[in-house]
C-alpha cells in the first residue's frame, strides 16, 4: 500500500513558478514509477509527466507542459517533485500525484496507476 500527501499548489501569476511535492509512505517506493496527473472540472484527468523506479531516470511529459515542467524524484525522501515554471492560466487545475504498482515499470501509459493522492489546487492568474 501507498500512500501519497501533495503539497505546494497555491496562486501564482501567468509567468510565474511553483513547486508541488508528493510525500510517499511505502517501503517500495524506490520501485515504483511515480506521476503528475491534473484535472479541471468538466474534464478528463490529463497526465503531466511521469518518471521511472528502480534507479532509472526516464521521464516523461505531457506535451502541454514539455519545456516548462520538469518532474524529480528523491527515493532516499520517498518523495516525488513538479517544478513547474512559466505558468500560464491554462494551466490550472488540481494536480495529483500518483503511483504506479510497483511491477509495472514502464513511465508510457496512464494505466496501472493504483495509488492517488488527494489533489492539491494550482491557479494561476492572468
Amino acid at each position: 500500500q501507498v500512500q501519497l500527501v501533495e503539497s505546494g499548489g497555491g496562486l501564482v501569476q501567468a509567468g510565474g513558478s511553483l513547486r508541488l511535492s508528493c510525500a510517499a509512505s511505502a517501503r517500495t517506493f524506490s520501485r515504483h514509477v511515480m506521476g503528475w496527473f491534473r484535472q479541471t472540472p468538466g474534464k478528463e484527468r490529463e497526465i503531466v509527466a511521469a518518471i521511472s523506479g528502480n534507479g532509472e531516470s526516464s521521464t516523461y511529459y505531457g506535451d502541454s507542459v514539455k519545456g516548462r515542467f520538469i518532474i524529480s524524484r528523491d527515493n532516499a525522501k520517498n518523495t516525488v517533485s513538479l517544478q513547474m515554471n512559466s505558468l500560464k492560466p491554462e494551466d490550472t487545475a488540481v494536480y495529483y500525484c500518483a503511483a504506479k504498482n510497483q511491477y509495472t515499470t514502464t513511465i508510457y501509459g496512464t494505466g496501472a496507476y493504483d495509488y492517488w493522492g488527494q489533489g492539491t489546487q494550482v491557479t494561476v492568474s492572468s
